[in-house]
């Protein structure tokens, strides 16, 4: 999707108003390993994916825990850092060569001015991306490991083909030779 018809799905714009919209994001390009953010920074910026495939993840102990995989044409930041300022709590890192369309921070704190509902729809915006927080979470605590997997697979079937199976396997919640037995006898 282009970055207008992005705006036009997420926020509800018009046509007209998502294309003007459009002109204040930046096209941002990621090398695999190159950082979209890292933990601590107070960057304020959103960017919507048009390309490649990224990682949220941060250390816990002595392993990492991967909080999402992000494809293309999904929202992505760091919400503590873009809506409090706060430092990211999240590394977002490229999986592969991503193109983002990027709403630098400077846009980002006058979106109000260019579109005057922005509060009500960056407000429903936000809320559709907690409901599918509260998803996941209602997802690991009422599925097994299998039935964990199978959703995934059934609801994005090629991370399977784009992401290292030990952070999918992270983000499900279970180790790498956990799903890969749960993989041999699907």
């Amino acid at each position: 999707m282009t970055t207008s018809q992005l705006l036009q799905t997420n926020f509800r714009l018009s046509p007209e108003k998502a294309a003007e919209v459009a002109l204040l994001f930046r096209e941002d390009h990621l090398k695999k390993g190159d950082y979209f953010l890292r933990r601590g920074q107070t960057v304020r910026k959103l960017s919507f994916l048009r390309s490649g495939h990224l990682r949220g993840w941060a250390p816990a102990g002595d392993k990492d825990i991967t909080q999402w995989i992000f494809t293309p044409d999904y929202f992505v930041a760091d919400l503590n850092c873009l809506l409090f300022g706060l430092p990211a709590r999240w590394n977002i890192q490229a999986l592969d060569g991503c193109v983002l369309a990027t709403l630098p921070e400077e846009n980002y704190l006058r979106m109000s001015e260019a579109v005057p509902n922005w509060d009500l729809l960056e407000k429903e915006f936000l809320g559709r991306c907690f409901s599918t927080l509260e998803d996941r979470v209602f997802t690991f605590l009422s599925l097994s490991a299998r039935e964990r997997y199978e959703a995934l697979q059934a609801w994005q079937p090629d991370l399977f083909d784009h992401v290292p199976l030990h952070y999918l396997a992270s983000m499900l919640g279970m180790t790498a030779e956990t799903l890969s037995r749960i993989r041999r006898v699907s």
